[in-house]
């Protein structure tokens, strides 16, 4: 067996999920998910499919992110893994829960802007994503400060009220 780390190729400002389902039906379940909870999502998305033909299949309405994630799909080439990826301005909070629930969606690995690098293992028999690498560790605790940040943040951006 093999390791290696794949890094997701993206502009820093796009976000992106990343998961494991079971089906080829994951790709038309997943865009209509995607575009009944938030219509006119633009989004591309690509499938590692498993079995027959063994292609990445993909859709979309927005023909970078679809470009974005069949070139992040084929480098991770993980079976029955898909990737998402939200044009600017369209976020995984307001699509993650219609993606989970999604009947052929297995997990979500991530649902992130951050640098991230997928820990993939492969074998004789095929490639496997063990986890991700979402970001970087941290610094310390925060302290009251940092606690009075993050309210006022989630605050200005419109995620809580007072």
């Amino acid at each position: 067996m093999e390791l290696t780390t794949v890094p997701i190729e993206k502009p820093e400002a796009v976000n992106f999920i990343l998961g494991q389902s079971h089906f080829i039906k994951t790709v038309e379940d997943l865009h209509e998910a995607m575009v009944s909870a938030v219509p006119g999502i633009g989004f591309g998305l690509a499938f590692c499919e498993a079995s027959g033909a063994c292609l990445v299949r993909w859709t979309g309405t927005d023909d970078a992110m679809i470009e974005l994630a069949k070139k992040n799909a084929m480098a991770i080439s993980a079976g029955h893994s898909f990737i998402i990826f939200l044009a600017e301005g369209f976020f995984p909070i307001n699509v993650l829960n219609a993606v989970k629930m999604v009947p052929e969606v297995c997990c979500v690995f991530c649902a992130t802007a951050n640098p991230t690098q997928v820990v993939v293992a492969e074998t004789e028999g095929g490639r496997a994503i063990l986890g991700v690498v979402d970001g970087f560790k941290p610094k310390g605790v925060e302290d009251d400060e940092g606690i009075a940040w993050r309210k006022g943040f989630l605050r200005q951006i419109g995620y809580k009220i007072e």
